[in-house]
């Protein structure tokens, strides 16, 4: 039996999206945030197209700007080859949550975007009916969102962003807010529709950190890394539907997908720790856990089946996988995380040699080192917390106060320093 092609809508050349240096910022000088930076991108008629990358990484802030609810600070955005200057009228948007109106039926609710764009009533009635057919809901015309499941909340969400026949439908995380059976269902629904040239489509957009979600469904993958948003790969997802999870070629190109992310993401986020003195967000705790794991393992393990052995979301382990590189605990090549040398002298030493070794690894970060000669150099080893968040603010702007707490949560896991809370300061240990 021959395999299905790629994709049905695949073969059409015609460039439908463009972005161009497309850069957003929010504030001014010093308060400055930039979220996504010089941003290049073109989407073609006839492909699915996932926008993958950790929480932060401006995935949303792009899928708003080219559906032209939000506007890019430089940069040229062009559908069709025109300049995108308002609310795009060619693209929808389906949010992660279901934004159904609960007074409205599942009828009514489908109706809603048909109405705002003045279709007589007959025609949008007769549409609204068939796309809830097509997306499998006949028989709940008449029902609430309170009467129906979440999975089928969504299938109204994805009925009504159909109803005014976008060429680009925009999915932001559609699948995040379902139990895990309902969204395994609702994906091959959509996958369905779409190869099956069910719905007008001509392209689709989705966001996601769900790496394997990504893999099962998009004919290309953009993965996006932070600080600023900037896109690190666009790789064509090569595998023909349908899909299976447990087949080896998927396993490969997860892996592989998983590598970008993970690899490339790691070695940017430390440089950029070293140069900033940034502090990714994890407890060395949970750095801990991870270290005897991979000694357990024989000193590596695919980060892959790692997060999923772990039950650990994408933007759960990053955190933990940067500060693991960050002190030379671990390395990541190619998708597999690599106990160091260090990395299994921590893992096999005892409470107290722990504390010294990561205690005598955290100095050589520049932030935790300021912090701790700030301290040693005061009369008193006692300095206001407002003073250190104060010198913060110049480096980080409004993550200052969470860099803060990370130092001071490692500090204290290292016994270099501690916090009192009580009056706001912090003093050196013994």
């Amino acid at each position: 039996m021959r395999e299905k092609p790629l994709s049905s809508n695949a073969a059409v050349p015609e460039r439908l999206l463009e972005l161009r240096g497309v850069v957003r910022s929010y504030g001014q000088g010093e308060r400055q945030l930039v979220a996504v930076e010089k941003v290049d991108l073109a989407i073609q008629a006839g492909e699915f197209v996932c926008l993958l990358g950790p929480s932060g990484c401006g995935k949303s802030t792009l899928l708003r700007i080219i559906a032209g609810l939000d506007s890019a600070t430089s940069g040229i955005v062009l559908y069709r080859g025109e300049p995108l200057l308002t609310v795009n009228p060619y693209a929808t948007i389906v949010f992660q949550t279901f934004a159904l109106y609960p007074w409205l039926t599942v009828l009514e609710n489908v109706e809603v975007a048909l109405k705002a764009r003045r279709i007589p009533r007959p025609e949008r009635r007769e549409r609204a009916l068939r796309l809830i057919d097509t997306v499998g809901l006949d028989g709940f015309e008449s029902a609430y969102p309170r009467e129906i499941s979440g999975g089928m909340r969504q299938k109204v969400g994805f009925a009504r962003a159909m109803a005014v026949e976008p060429e680009l439908l925009c999915l932001d995380e559609p699948f995040s807010a379902l139990d895990v059976l309902s969204a395994e269902a609702l994906r091959g629904e959509l996958l369905e529709l779409w190869q099956n040239r069910r719905i007008p489509t001509r392209a689709i957009l989705m966001v996601t950190h769900n790496i394997e979600e990504a893999v099962l469904m998009a004919d290309r993958v953009v993965v996006m890394g932070k600080d600023p948003g900037h896109i690190v790969a666009d790789v064509p997802v090569t595998l023909r539907h349908p899909r299976q999870r447990k087949d080896t070629a998927f396993q490969a190109w997860v892996d592989r997908i998983y590598g970008l992310v993970t690899g490339r993401r790691v070695a940017v986020a430390v440089a950029g720790a070293q140069a900033r003195k940034k502090l990714p967000h994890a407890h060395l705790n949970a750095l801990a856990g991870l270290v005897e794991k991979l000694l357990a393992e024989a000193g590596h393990n695919d980060l892959y089946r790692l997060s999923g052995e772990l039950v650990l979301e994408l933007d759960d382990l990053l955190p933990i996988v940067e500060a693991g590189e960050l002190l030379g605990f671990v390395t990541v090549h190619e998708g597999d995380l690599i106990l160091t040398p260090l990395g299994k002298a921590y893992a096999e030493a005892n409470i107290l040699a722990r504390k010294e070794l990561i205690a005598a690894r955290i100095l050589r970060l520049p932030l935790i080192n300021w912090i701790y000669e700030t301290l040693q150099q005061d009369n008193n080893h006692r300095v206001a917390w407002e003073y250190f968040l104060e010198k913060f603010e110049s480096d980080f702007g409004d993550r200052a106060e969470k860099q803060l707490d990370i130092a001071i949560m490692w500090g204290r896991h290292a016994e270099l320093f501690a916090y009192d809370d009580k009056d706001g300061e912090l003093y050196l240990e013994g």
